[in-house]
């Protein structure tokens, strides 16, 4: 969740839908805000990238990383964990020279190590089952009014910030963990008049 999202409730849009206020009108913003966050996701692959992504946010805000996506999956074979798990010096200088993402040579050396992390969690148990295991495997639906409300970290984002630490993951402190949380649909913390809430209940309910 941007850091600087107004503590305002949900706001009607010209289209007639009213939304959480972080996104604003950005269109990118909004597109992401009404089609991914909060939505329940359940593979492995994707919710790897989105940890990774989260961890490049760390200082920054979500939409510098959304504009730099197509960048980031080009950069990192479309975080394809195999491939990442074998990158060598080259690779990683060349990701320093790439203009189009976050360079910074301690999150791309993360980044790495997390992909072999993953392949290990991701043998043993799924790395999907591994992270929703959190919350007992069902998203966690909160009655949100304001922004004011929101949390930005819990318990749970805790507990799972350091067992991903334990792991070896790293950039996963309890507020990236729970802004991860709430963007793949563990937590809904789409405010209660926001239209992506009802929508996001809906799909937790079909999927259980």
């Amino acid at each position: 969740m941007p850091m600087d999202a107004p503590l305002r409730p949900a706001i009607l849009h010209a289209d007639g839908l009213c939304r959480c206020p972080w996104p604003g009108v950005d269109p990118l913003h909004v597109a992401y805000h009404d089609t991914a966050w909060g939505a329940p996701e359940w593979d492995s692959r994707t919710l790897f990238e989105k940890l990774l992504l989260d961890g490049f946010q760390a200082g920054l805000s979500w939409i510098t990383i959304l504009r730099k996506r197509d960048a980031f999956r080009a950069a990192f074979d479309g975080f394809d964990p195999v491939r990442m798990a074998a990158y060598g010096p080259a690779k990683i200088e060349a990701l320093m020279n790439d203009a189009g993402i976050v360079r910074n040579r301690a999150k791309i050396e993360s980044a790495v190590r997390s992909a072999q992390v993953y392949l290990d969690i991701e043998a043993k148990q799924g790395f999907a089952a591994y992270l929703w295991d959190f919350v007992d495997g069902r998203p966690v639906q909160n009655t949100l009014r304001h922004m004011g409300e929101m949390p930005t970290e819990s318990e749970m984002s805790r507990k799972l910030s350091k067992d991903l630490k334990r792991r070896g993951f790293n950039f996963c402190g309890p507020t990236i963990v729970y802004a991860f949380a709430q963007a793949v649909g563990m937590v809904n913390d789409h405010l209660v008049d926001c239209h992506r809430h009802a929508a996001c209940a809906a799909l937790a309910r079909d999927a259980s």
